[in-house]
C-alpha cells in the first residue's frame, strides 16, 4: 500500500479534503509525520500539566504521568491523522474531565471534513438500555427497523463489543460510566454525535453498506434476522436538525416550550441551556411562565431537563428564585485555576472568547500547593438566592437523565439539596466532587491543527465528596416497550406515584 504524507499545516490539509482513514479510503492515505505528532504532543503536554485544573483530580500526578508517556510512544511513529485523534481523544478520557476533549465543533473546517463527514453514520437513532442498542427512529426506510428493535450487531461487530470500545473516549467527570454510556447514543441532539465521529474510526468500513444483525420489535417468531442498510452521509444526518438549531442558537424565537396537562400539570421542556450567543430574551419569558403558573393556580410544575448537558447557570438561578420561599445559600465551593497568567510559549496556540482568561491578575490568590484560589473582582451574590416577590407554590418535579451534568448538574444538585421538589429519572452525569468549566481554552496544536478544550476553573466543593453523580428520588427504568409505543416512561412514572394525568409523545 502507498501513502501520502501531508506538510502538516492546515492548508495543506484543506487542499487534500480527503478521508484520512488507512483503511477506508480509495487511493493513498494522508499521513502525518512522528516528528510533527511529536512536537504536537510537546505543546499539549506543556499546555495541560500548565493549565488543566482538574488533571489530577481523579488520578494520581504518577499515573498521568504514565499515561502521558503512553501516548508519546502512540504518537513516535508516522500514522493517519485519525489515529492521532483518536489517541488524543483515549487519553482525555482517562483524566475523566467532562469538559476535555478533542471538541469536534471546535475543530477547524478542514479537519472536520477529513474525520467527520464521511457516508459512514447509521442510519437510525437509538439508545442503550441495559447495554442494548435500541432504535428510537429510522431513516432508512426498512420496515423491520422500527422503534423497539433491538441492533445487535453491525458488520459482524456485537454491539456490546462496539459499546466498551467506544467508551474508552467517553467523556464523563470521575466514575460515571452512566454518562459515558449516555453520550454515545445517537439522538439527532447536534450536527455531531459522538457515536457518529467514533464509531467509523474504530470499526471503518469499505462501503456504505452495513449489515445489522436485529431482533425486530416485536420479536418475530423467526427472532434474529439480518438486514442490509445504507449508512448515511453526514448532510443526510443532519439534516433533520438543521433549522431547529438555527432557532435554537442564533435566532430571536423560544428555544424551550411549555404545555399543560389534563390535570392542570404545566411542564416545561428545557432541552439546552446554550443561551450564550441568543439575542432572545429568555428571562423575561422565565419570569413571565412563571407569573401565568401563579394566575393558574398551577398545582404541579414538571421541569424538563432531560438531555440538556448544561450551558448557562444563570438559567437555573433564574428559576430557583421562583421555588424557594427564603433565602438560599448555594453548596461551599472553591473556584480554582492552575495560573496567574499564561506562559508565552502557549500564547499562539490558545484561542478564547475572553481575553481576560489570559492573565486573572489580582483575582487569582496563590495558594501555594500549585493552584490559585479565583476571587471575583467585586461584590457578587452568585452563591446567594434571593427568592422572587412571586414564588411557585405548587410541587415541583424536575426530570433527569445522564446527560445532566454541568450546568443542569449544578442545578439539579442545588433543588434536590434543598428540598424544592423531587428528581425524576435516571442518575445524573456530573460528580458530587465537583466538575471543571466556567472558562475555556481552545488549543490548536501547531502541526496537525487538531484543537483539544482546555477547561480553566475547577469548581470543587469544600467538603469531600463521593465519586458520583446524583441519585434521583424517584428511579424510572426506560423499556423497550414505552420506546416501541412511544409512551413517556418518566410521566408515566409520575402518574403511578404522584397521580398526574398519564400522557404520550
Amino acid at each position: 500500500m502507498s501513502f501520502r504524507y501531508i506538510n502538516t499545516t492546515i492548508a495543506a490539509i484543506a487542499l487534500l479534503g480527503q478521508d484520512a482513514r488507512a483503511a477506508n479510503v480509495a487511493g493513498s492515505p494522508i499521513l502525518v509525520r512522528s516528528g510533527d505528532l511529536q512536537a504536537d504532543f510537546t505543546v499539549f503536554r506543556r499546555a495541560y500539566e500548565t493549565l488543566h485544573p482538574g488533571l489530577y483530580r481523579y488520578n494520581s500526578r504518577e499515573q498521568i504521568d504514565t499515561d502521558f508517556a503512553a501516548l508519546r510512544e502512540e504518537l513516535n511513529h508516522d500514522q493517519p491523522l485519525v489515529t492521532a485523534y483518536l489517541a488524543l481523544s483515549e487519553f482525555t478520557a482517562k483524566i475523566k474531565c467532562g469538559h476535555s476533549y478533542p471538541n469536534f465543533f471546535n475543530q477547524t473546517d478542514a479537519i472536520a471534513d477529513i474525520l467527520f463527514k464521511q457516508q459512514d453514520k447509521v442510519p437510525f437513532y437509538f439508545r442503550w438500555i441495559d447495554g442494548r442498542m435500541i432504535l428510537t427512529r429510522d431513516f432508512s426506510g426498512n420496515p423491520d427497523l422500527g422503534p423497539g428493535t433491538e441492533v445487535i450487531a453491525i458488520n459482524g461487530t456485537p454491539v456490546k463489543t462496539i459499546l466498551e470500545r467506544l467508551l474508552t473516549v467517553a467523556r464523563a467527570d470521575g466514575s460515571n460510566r452512566a454518562k459515558r454510556v449516555a453520550q454515545l447514543e445517537v439522538n439527532g441532539a447536534d450536527s455531531y454525535e459522538a457515536f457518529d465521529v467514533y464509531f467509523p474510526m474504530f470499526f471503518p468500513q469499505a462501503s456504505p453498506e452495513m449489515a445489522l444483525r436485529i431482533l425486530p420489535f416485536p420479536a418475530l417468531a423467526t427472532g434474529e434476522k439480518t438486514v442490509f442498510v445504507r449508512a448515511l452521509t453526514y448532510a443526510q444526518r443532519v439534516a433533520p436538525i438543521l433549522a431547529r438549531n438555527k432557532v435554537a442558537r442564533g435566532g430571536n424565537t423560544a428555544f424551550w416550550d411549555s404545555r399543560f396537562l389534563a390535570d392542570g400539570t404545566a411542564v416545561l421542556r428545557m432541552p439546552l441551556w446554550e443561551t450564550f450567543n441568543s439575542p432572545w430574551d429568555w428571562k423575561s419569558y422565565l419570569n413571565a411562565f412563571f407569573d401565568d403558573l401563579g394566575q393558574r393556580a398551577t398545582p404541579h410544575l414538571v421541569i424538563d431537563l432531560r438531555g440538556n448537558e448544561g450551558g448557562t447557570d444563570n438559567v437555573g438561578d433564574v428559576i430557583l428564585v421562583h421555588l424557594i420561599k427564603s433565602t438560599l445559600k448555594k453548596n461551599a465551593t472553591v473556584r480554582l485555576v492552575r495560573y496567574r497568567s499564561i506562559p508565552p510559549d502557549l500564547a499562539p496556540y490558545l484561542k478564547t472568547w475572553d481575553p481576560s482568561f489570559r492573565n486573572w491578575g489580582e483575582k487569582a490568590v496563590d495558594l501555594g500547593n500549585g493552584f490559585y484560589s479565583l476571587k471575583d473582582s467585586g461584590p457578587t451574590s452568585d452563591d446567594v438566592l434571593i427568592p422572587s416577590s412571586r414564588p411557585f407554590h405548587g410541587d415541583v418535579y424536575v426530570l433527569v437523565d445522564a446527560s445532566n451534568s454541568s450546568a443542569t448538574f449544578h442545578f439539579a444538585q442545588t433543588f434536590q439539596q434543598n428540598r424544592l421538589g423531587l428528581l425524576v429519572g435516571q442518575p445524573t452525569g456530573g460528580n458530587k466532587r465537583g466538575i471543571t468549566g466556567g472558562a475555556f481554552f481552545f488549543l490548536y496544536l501547531p502541526r496537525t491543527q487538531i484543537e483539544i478544550d482546555v477547561p480553566l476553573i475547577g469548581q470543587y466543593p469544600v467538603a469531600e465528596q463521593p465519586d458520583e453523580g446524583l441519585s434521583p428520588d424517584i428511579y424510572v427504568r426506560p423499556s423497550i416497550q414505552d420506546i416501541a409505543s412511544g409512551a413517556d416512561s418518566e410521566l408515566n412514572a409520575l402518574a403511578t406515584e404522584r397521580g398526574i394525568g398519564r400522557v404520550r409523545n
